[in-house]
């Protein structure tokens, strides 16, 4: 982006930011593009502005937007529901996808692409998503495990099926990633109270893997068996420059905080701004989520719908908690199991230094960058994420030793394990 752009869109959010203080009615002027700018900004996206196909009508675009909703397969595996409460009363959804019974000889295709013929060890892989996300942001890997071993997929407290935070909601409490720590301890509890665990997590998710571990050592120490960390970062994330100049991020760092305060408290208005300027909203989305141009028009639609789906009053209670986060002394929980660290080296969000840092403290374990991916990886190279995370499970005895993996996707071509 251009530093023009930048300021462009430091022009924006400083523009939000005088309508936060004079009336009502000023922001049904502001949050039309304000409302998008800020509400991508924070769900991950920072601040750019990537207006793709003007040249397109705005009806064709929607009746476009319309088709992919209602053709994409995309977030459509269900399995078995439960709730968990956090300790403040938040109400936690998960779903459960158990082990399809010993087929014998008879094995299912998707097994024998990922395991060989013999059958997993029972261990539960637990799968923990990113910042305005959802469970559903795992499709491609559930899809590819399905039944194959027993998976739990939750959604974070605010988003997907979950409840809002009653902290927040009832307490005003800020959100914190100690607290994402102990939610996850709960649905472990209600989950796979027994039994090892496979943690992998991204973005938010393996940050929230890593307060668990900060608060629940032994958890760590006693029964989890392996941990992947996608695309996701120990702290010093204050420093991300998200793409842009250093003016623009300057002026956005200034002045954020202080808008999404006061954009989450006129949630009414802003949420008609993003659907108003659901074009702005859709490329910046795809800028901050996605690396290559042939992504799927309909992965793309599926990825816009999960972050839409998240209200600029969650957007805004979970940003300041990125700031503080530092969990970099809790790594030492995961030195002595086998360790998966993959990001996309164009990732914009979490940038794919902060993973190389994780993995520096891990020399352990297995690093692997994908150079043509951003920030949403497992949803742009499903094929590269999968392949290594069936990798991940055979090393920590998952399945037995001496099964292969080699039949399911590629990574010569795209992932440089280091």
């Amino acid at each position: 982006m251009s530093e023009s752009s930048a300021e462009v869109v430091a022009d924006v959010i400083a523009s939000a930011a005088a309508s936060a203080a004079g009336a009502a009615g000023s922001w049904r002027r502001a949050t039309g593009i304000a409302g998008a700018a800020i509400g991508v900004l924070a769900a991950g996206a920072a601040a750019g502005v990537a207006i793709e196909r003007m040249t397109v009508g705005r009806a064709m675009r929607r009746r476009a937007r319309l088709a992919l909703d209602s053709a994409g397969p995309y977030g459509t595996l269900r399995g078995t529901p439960g709730k968990a409460y956090a300790d403040d009363g938040t109400e936690l959804y998960y779903e459960v996808d158990e082990v399809e019974p010993d087929a014998g000889p008879n094995v299912s295709p998707r097994r024998r692409r990922l395991f060989g013929r013999k059958a997993p060890a029972p261990v539960t892989v637990v799968f923990c998503h990113g910042y305005c996300l959802s469970q559903e942001s795992w499709h491609f890997q559930r899809a590819a495990l399905r039944g194959v071993v027993r998976t739990v997929h939750w959604d974070q407290r605010s988003h997907g099926r979950s409840g809002r935070g009653v902290a927040q909601t009832r307490d005003r409490a800020p959100v914190t990633i100690d607290q994402l720590g102990r939610d996850l301890k709960a649905v472990l509890d209600a989950a796979a109270p027994a039994g090892p665990l496979v943690l992998v997590g991204h973005s938010m998710g393996g940050m929230t893997m890593m307060a668990l571990a900060a608060e629940y050592p032994e958890l760590i120490r006693d029964r989890v068996v392996a941990t992947a960390f996608v695309g996701t970062s120990s702290g010093r994330l204050g420093e991300v420059n998200f793409g842009l100049p250093v003016a623009g991020v300057n002026a956005v760092r200034r002045i954020l905080p202080g808008v999404l305060k006061a954009l989450g408290q006129q949630a009414e208005w802003v949420e008609k701004g993003r659907r108003a300027t659901a074009d702005l909203f859709a490329g910046i989305i795809k800028r901050y989520s996605f690396a290559g141009r042939d992504v799927d028009p309909a992965v793309e639609r599926f990825a816009e719908r999960m972050i839409e789906s998240t209200p600029i009053d969650v957007v805004a209670e979970f940003y300041p908690a990125f700031t503080d986060h530092d969990k970099t002394e809790a790594l030492v929980c995961f030195r002595d199991m086998p360790v998966l660290v993959l990001a996309g080296v164009q990732d914009l969000v979490t940038p794919s230094e902060h993973s190389e840092a994780i993995a520096d403290l891990l020399p352990d374990a297995e690093l692997v960058l994908v150079p043509d991916a951003g920030h949403l990886v497992m949803l742009e190279h499903p094929e590269v994420v999968t392949d290594r995370l069936a990798d991940l499970l055979t090393r920590a005895g998952a399945v037995p030793a001496g099964a292969t993996v080699s039949g399911y996707g590629s990574t010569s071509s795209t992932a440089q394990p280091r």
